[in-house]
């Protein structure tokens, strides 16, 4: 049996359509909202509007999820800001900055970057339950 290897031609430069998204390995977190809004309330005050945001959070990416599988990219643009919007307001900027990078995404019609960068706003959002939560505990 004989082994074919098939070579990709070059692209030709300017590369002006292509956008890079640097990704970083680690979740970006300001711990100032957060402290703000324990410092201002209750603990059970500040426990249940965190429990509030994270769960709207979840619904928006839960959208997403849903309109990238029916590939109804217009419809993704709201909640993808919405989730910019509350990510930027409670310090998670890792999510914030994946957001920005979906709607890169979107703008340009990528869908395999699109893809990518869902699963990248999915591990951020994982990462900041966790971190939202460790930071409680402190």
């Amino acid at each position: 049996m004989e082994n074919k290897i098939t070579k990709f031609a070059a692209r030709q430069a300017p590369y002006d359509d292509i956008a890079v998204l640097c990704c970083v390995d680690r979740l970006l977190f300001d711990p100032k909202p957060i402290n703000q809004l324990i410092a201002s309330k209750s603990i059970t005050e500040a426990e249940e509007i965190i429990c509030r945001v994270l769960e709207e959070l979840a619904a928006h990416i839960t959208a997403l999820q849903r309109q990238l599988a029916r590939r109804d990219l217009a419809a993704m643009l709201r909640p993808c800001r919405k989730v910019r919007l509350i990510a930027d307001q409670i310090g998670l900027i890792e999510m914030a900055v994946t957001a920005d990078h979906i709607q890169t995404c979107l703008k340009q019609a990528d869908g395999v970057a699109l893809e990518a960068t869902m699963a990248r706003l999915e591990r951020a959002f994982d990462f900041a339950v966790i971190e939202v939560w460790n930071f409680r505990q402190r």
